[in-house]
């Protein structure tokens, strides 16, 4: 269940927002610690596509920064393998699964996140924090009909606790190929309206299908409808032609709009849910990175992303805040190479291995699915002694596991529970009711393990990780999707696997250990009851 009304959620953040504030003002006992929070989000990115996690065929200098000066999980997951509901599982802190309407969003989607709902950007709010969501959403804008681009936005970043958004709403490879700032298309001309259909094309925009010569980029298998930059997409587009995006651009685009973001916030706390549109297809770098890594198109916009994260860390360096910022940089799933475009990503691999020795990838339910990169960075002057909750991990212990493994398992879903914890606010009634509080796992506690793991592949099949064995359950036939050349894990039997002895998931000894395989299958199906939220 979650609270009733929006009306009761703002009323909540209300009062809670004048007792942060008058905290931090210093009417009340003033926190010892505010620091600024950057969660960057990449997309599609593996556990192998990272110098810092062994990768050898790709460089990746500033992300391998980030983990010198903080540490590397190697046993992080997001909530699924595919983006709407792995991101709709960290903001809320509630699995995706439980809800109907958390599969792949179209672009021209309802926003899927209840406006009443809690989320993580409400916590910093709460907490006396500036919120922004920067790049990729794709969880749906408007009300259940979905948004008028042409008018005020409603149901937007902003009604879940961001103070400002700078979006693209959906995937690159979806239309409306346009930004949207707070409640608007940006850059739109009132005069050129803007019309987006899924079922039957729409104006007289050229297609993929029907104009492949007008293509700079081919499609490998579907995305062949409106043409958009030489592009074409999946949806049918007409209109809004001064508002359209260049490929090329976009993380230009939405790293200044991050970093202006910090620049008007450097004196007050601030939280930044900063998503890349890097890795997903289709990959077109900026001419600065075309050819650069050696590895084609997805080689290239992994330097892209590397390059990113280099210019906001910058930006804290020469603001003089880096030693006061807590820097988290995931994925939302795991990695594939051939998405729908022919940008010849598998013929020039060159022995590189994105999914590391894992198996599967996005869409699947095995590990490389959703066991992602996951590093976390804490300022200088931020103190771990006076973060709530953290106690039994000191300044101390956060300095010897500094550019280290850290083993413990953790989800994204339990993000919410832990900043909670660390800013002190307390969690209304019915909200986030999956997440739990793993405070000292992020800051390096190996023994702060969580208790146990779900994951979701694209069919919604669901496993379970529990004391190193992960069960999945049965979830059908369809077994390979044949145009990613990605096993999707799904079977009409039980598995199980000991990630411990075999973490390529090769051996299914779900027969051979049929109590553990019983218990985990019982323990997945109490949790994902109808009346166990």
């Amino acid at each position: 269940m979650i609270i009733s009304s929006s009306f009761q959620k703002n009323f909540l953040l209300g009062i809670s927002s004048i007792t942060a504030i008058a905290t931090i003002n210093g009417c009340m006992p003033k926190k010892t610690n505010t620091p600024n929070v950057i969660f960057i989000y990449a997309d599609d990115l593996g556990i192998g596509d990272l110098s810092c996690y062994g990768a050898t065929k790709v460089h990746t200098p500033e992300i391998d920064k980030l983990a010198t000066d903080g540490i590397r999980f190697s046993n992080a997951y997001s909530p699924a393998s595919v983006s709407t509901p792995s991101r709709y599982g960290l903001l809320t802190g509630q699995y995706p699964w439980r809800y109907n309407n958390t599969g792949i969003a179209r672009g021209n989607a309802g926003l899927i996140i209840d406006t009443a709902q809690f989320t993580v950007a409400d916590v910093f709010k709460v907490a006396g924090y500036k919120t922004a969501a920067i790049g990729k959403w794709h969880l749906g804008l408007g009300g259940t009909s979905g948004p008028d681009w042409n008018d005020t936005i409603s149901h937007n970043p902003h009604d879940l606790g961001f103070d400002y958004n700078f979006i693209i709403p959906a995937t690159v490879d979806r239309v409306p190929c346009v930004y949207v700032e707070n409640d608007h298309v940006y850059n739109l001309d009132p005069d050129d309206s803007i019309f987006v259909d899924y079922e039957k094309k729409i104006g007289n925009m050229p297609t993929g299908r029907e104009n492949p010569e007008l293509l700079k980029l081919h499609p490998s298998h579907g995305h062949d409808n409106t043409i958009i930059n030489g592009i074409s997409r999946i949806g049918y587009m007409s209109g809004g032609k001064s508002a359209l995006w260049v490929d090329e651009d976009i993380a230009d685009v939405i790293t200044e709009k991050a970093i202006s973001f910090i620049e008007d916030n450097k004196n007050n706390p601030f939280f930044i849910y900063f998503c890349t549109q890097d890795i997903h297809v289709p990959r077109v770098p900026n001419n600065r990175f075309k050819d650069l890594s050696g590895l084609g198109a997805r080689g290239d916009v992994i330097l892209q992303l590397d390059w990113t994260v280099g210019q906001i860390i910058n930006s804290l360096e020469r603001l003089n805040i880096l030693d006061n910022t807590i820097i988290i940089f995931t994925s939302d799933n795991g990695p594939v190479v051939d998405d729908g475009y022919a940008d010849q990503a598998v013929e020039l691999l060159n022995g590189h291995t994105p999914s590391g020795t894992l198996r599967g990838g996005k869409y699947s339910i095995f590990e490389a699915g959703t066991r992602v990169p996951f590093i976390v960075s804490i300022g200088k002057n931020v103190s771990v002694d006076n973060l709530t909750n953290a106690n039994s991990f000191t300044n101390a212990d956060y300095a010897a596991a500094k550019d280290s493994i850290q083993t413990a398992f953790f989800s994204q879903i339990d993000f919410l529970a832990s900043i909670a914890a660390m800013l002190n606010i307390t969690i209304p009634e019915g909200n986030a009711t999956d997440s739990r509080n793993h405070l000292n796992a992020l800051l390096g506690d190996t023994t702060d393990n969580a208790e146990f793991i779900i994951q979701q592949n694209a069919n919604r099949t669901l496993s379970i990780i529990k004391d190193n064995w992960k069960y999945i359950a049965p979830g059908g036939n369809y077994r390979y999707n044949p145009y990613t050349n990605t096993e999707l894990g799904n079977d009409t039997i039980p598995q199980l696997y000991n990630l411990i002895a075999d973490p390529s998931e090769l051996n299914n000894v779900a027969d051979k250990y049929t109590n553990i395989t019983d218990s985990l299958s019982n323990y997945l199906k109490a949790i994902s009851s109808p009346n166990k939220q």
